[in-house]
């Protein structure tokens, strides 16, 4: 097999496994409100809300940790394998939430055994981001790695928009009453089938280059964790990759396409067939801004690209949702609302596409798996996981629904800043060292 052909079937292969996981994950996310009302004590539905956005949160702050596992092993024994495991725990999980009880049914023990399935799903997604884009981007050319590693980052988002498709198909098929009591566990049930597929692809997947030609040198470290975190360098590198982007990258991504599902529902009392069929509308089209964005990070470098897209998603984030609550209320405007959220994605595709290729590109092969996915879930999980619960609680707070967008736009201020003074130039390192 050619190495062009090799080369496109282990992107395809990551890619289309990524894709899977994200729906995974996503498919709480997309039916927070519903999960707020079936697994949390009925009569307060804000508190609710509250509640089901916390246990969301919950999945994201064990991602660091999956990070350090899923890495070590990534460093050891290989990437392939890593990410084989990564995607059996999250479908596993995902699975076991459609059979999970609900308040009405066990009480206490529902949410408890829901916050679990989040923390297990959690986990996996620690270990998947790393293994994926270090994948790709020891397969892709130098010259086009941002472009193939931009694959992986729009994963996301082709994650979310294939979850509100089959969270609508199933809902238009039941009914809108019957998925609030117990059509919405067919979703998570039909994991099992896209599970099934995903394995396959990623069975049938060879070993990185790069590291079976350090595995054939003897190169590979033999604690991948200590050496990451006892040399001064690398935890350099963990830090400067945390404050110039990762720690505003999740806030942004979820400002532009997963919080404008909490904030119509909560904040316009909007159902959620209606905003699925608005996000499904501007996701599509969003997909492509994120190759378009990994392309021009390789003809112009990473920190052009990533500083621009913090600058203005610091700058449009409040106007544009201000005109978004505009063009729903009082009447619809599906058309209008779309265009603004589009608007919106331009500097999301901007800040999140090249991120794969800039922390691949900070860190050794030997400790590449371990080093770079500390920061990007410390920064993704901790302060992106936790954006839409901070910006309700604040809206709620304060009584104003646009609030808690100020969470987004300090951090994609602050990054900004952080990244004009600290950000390096990675785009022409070589993997290989």
């Amino acid at each position: 097999m050619s190495a062009t052909r090799t080369r496109a079937r282990a992107v395809t292969a990551a890619v289309i496994g990524t894709v899977f996981e994200w729906f995974d994950f996503f498919l709480y996310g997309s039916l927070v409100a519903v999960f707020g009302r079936q697994f949390f004590p009925p009569g307060h539905e804000t508190a609710g809300l509250l509640a089901a956005l916390a246990a969301y949160g919950a999945g994201f702050v064990v991602r660091p940790l999956g990070a350090l596992y899923f890495g070590r092993m990534g460093d050891r024994i290989g990437r392939k394998r890593a990410f084989l495991v990564t995607i059996s725990l999250m479908g596993g999980a995902t699975v076991a939430i459609g059979l999970l009880p609900t308040w009405e049914q066990v009480g206490l023990a529902a949410p408890i055994l829901l916050v679990l399935m989040r923390l297990t799903q959690g986990f996996a997604v620690g270990g998947e981001f790393g293994g994926a884009a270090t994948y790709v981007a020891e397969h892709a050319r130098q010259d086009r790695r941002a472009l193939y590693t931009s694959l992986i980052m729009a994963t996301g988002t082709a994650g979310l928009l294939l979850a509100l498709a089959v969270i609508g198909g199933v809902r238009l098929a039941v009914g809108a009453e019957s998925f609030e009591a117990w059509g919405w566990r067919i979703p998570f049930l039909l994991s099992v089938l896209l599970l099934a597929f995903a394995v396959w692809i990623r069975l049938s997947l060879g070993e990185s280059p790069l590291f079976e030609r350090a595995r054939s040198e003897g190169r590979l470290a033999r604690s991948p964790l200590r050496e990451a975190f006892a040399t001064p360098a690398h935890v350099k590198s963990m830090v400067v990759a945390l404050v110039t982007l990762t720690m505003a990258q999740g806030a942004v991504w979820n400002a532009g396409q997963f919080y404008p599902l909490v904030f119509l529902q909560a904040t316009y009392g909007l159902d959620v067939g209606r905003v699925s069929l608005l996000m499904g509308a501007v996701l599509l089209p969003s997909m492509l801004l994120f190759p378009m964005a990994g392309w021009l990070a390789d003809r112009l470098g990473r920190r052009p690209v990533v500083i621009a897209g913090l600058v203005l998603s610091a700058l449009v984030i409040l106007p544009i949702y201000r005109e978004l609550g505009a063009a729903v209320a009082p009447e619809f405007d599906l058309v209008r609302a779309a265009a603004w959220l589009l608007v919106l994605n331009v500097p999301v595709a901007m800040v999140c596409a090249p991120a794969s290729a800039y922390l691949v590109e900070l860190f050794p092969t030997r400790v590449r798996y371990s080093a770079m996915g500390l920061p990007y879930h410390v920064g993704n999980g901790v302060f992106g996981g936790f954006m839409a619960f901070a910006a309700t609680a604040l809206s709620t707070r304060f009584g104003d629904p646009f609030a808690g967008l100020w969470y987004p736009v300090v951090l994609a201020a602050g990054c900004a800043i952080a990244a004009i003074v600290l950000m390096p130039e990675t785009r022409d390192r070589d993997l290989a060292a």
